[in-house]
């Protein structure tokens, strides 16, 4: 086999995830303890919300309250980089909270890791039973020396790229990629413990979560919580673009061929690199996306604008993307140190995107949060 065709085999199999990866957010099954259940529904009577922290419970480390509040979830009507899934804006209220002040790192994951033997899906054999159920019928079984644990990583390219649809440009699936080798099998994570975990997958963030107490947001807890109370805010720290190398990790020169990185990494940053919001939260734009439990759903932002203010809304029942009607996909948010203004602008605080539950990659994260019991 040569290695043009080897290459075009493995980005068949592949294809469906990458997709979902950049393409939703750029264009306008193994799901482990996250059956969809509840069903958002308009409220009829106005909710008990929770804002302010009982004075009897302490700040967990590491976390900070947020208090709960209504917010309008979705891109502003001035935000001309904001896309047709980021719409209309609707009304939401949400309890408050406690959330992680920054990413999980690789620290806290390899503490984790070591407590539990837990073992990633990007470590894991690759099981082509289960994988051809999200290709199109009839894909050819790749090579065993293909279909090995592995995850994306990124790659430069050597010259501009006109089309910046073709994401298999600048991203390769690597065999022996995971968390602990988050650039390939040569990489490592060491001396590194305080930058994010990547190459997790969404089942992989929820056994951290269930291990450590806490749970993943939803999409509309991250988003009021990134929000911080600006209302008409595009970005956490106002509108000011300009300010963009100063609040966030993002992709700035000719993506993806050269990151100037005027703000000071060219990958990920250590957490807390940058200011935090107004609720004390950082790397709430850039460095990583972040996991949350929302099913994508092309059509949820529509369905909501009509039924008033929702209280807690879970998301979507089931997930539907024309782009890849196979897939079962979670919104991410917060975009990522490859987000850059030609691509997909998703440091934007409305920004978001679908991605495959059952890989890594690593650009993506998560960090947790935890709730008080409602009385």
């Amino acid at each position: 086999m040569t290695l043009s065709t080897k290459n075009l085999l493995i980005k068949t199999v592949l294809l469906s995830f990458i997709f979902s990866l950049f393409f939703t957010a750029c264009k306008e099954k193994k799901i482990a303890k996250d059956t969809p259940q509840a069903q958002t529904k308009a409220q009829v009577e106005t909710p008990k919300i929770l804002i302010k922290k009982p004075a009897t419970v302490e700040t967990p480390e590491g976390m900070v309250w947020i208090p709960g509040g209504t917010f309008n979830q979705g891109a502003l009507e001035g935000d001309t980089m904001a896309m047709n899934h980021e719409k209309p804006r609707h009304q939401v209220t949400v309890d408050g909270f406690f959330m992680d002040i920054h990413e999980v790192t690789n620290a806290q994951f390899r503490e984790f890791v070591t407590a539990t033997g837990y073992v990633t899906v990007a470590e894991r054999k690759i099981d082509w039973e289960e994988m051809k159920q999200q290709l199109p019928p009839n894909t050819p079984k790749p090579h065993d020396s293909i279909l090995q644990p592995g995850a994306l990583i990124f790659k430069k390219t050597k010259s501009s790229v006109p089309n910046l649809y073709d994401y298999s440009q600048w991203w390769e699936w690597k065999i022996g990629a995971n968390w602990k080798h988050p650039n390939g099998p040569d990489s490592t994570i060491e001396g590194k413990d305080n930058e994010p975990v990547v190459q997790v997958a969404y089942e992989d963030a929820l056994a951290y979560c269930e291990w450590a107490g806490k749970r993943l947001p939803t999409e509309a807890e991250w988003e009021y919580a990134a929000r911080a109370q600006k209302e008409n805010a595009i970005f956490f720290w106002g509108n000011d673009h300009s300010q963009l190398n100063k609040y966030a990790n993002t992709w700035e020169g000719e993506f993806p061929k050269v990151n100037n990185k005027e703000d000071g990494y060219e990958r990920r940053a250590p957490v807390m690199s940058y200011p935090k919001n107004n609720f004390g939260l950082y790397d709430m734009a850039g460095n990583v996306w972040e996991w949350t439990t929302d099913w994508y759903n092309i059509n949820y932002y529509k369905e909501l604008a009509n039924k008033g203010t929702i209280h807690n809304p879970q998301g979507p029942t089931a997930a539907y993307n024309p782009n890849n009607p196979m897939i079962h996909e979670k919104v991410i948010k917060g975009g990522s140190f490859l987000c850059s203004d030609s691509y997909c602008a998703s440091y934007r605080i409305s920004a978001r995107m679908a991605t495959s539950m059952d890989s890594g990659a690593e650009h993506v994260g998560f960090r947790a949060i935890k709730d008080i019991p409602l009385e």
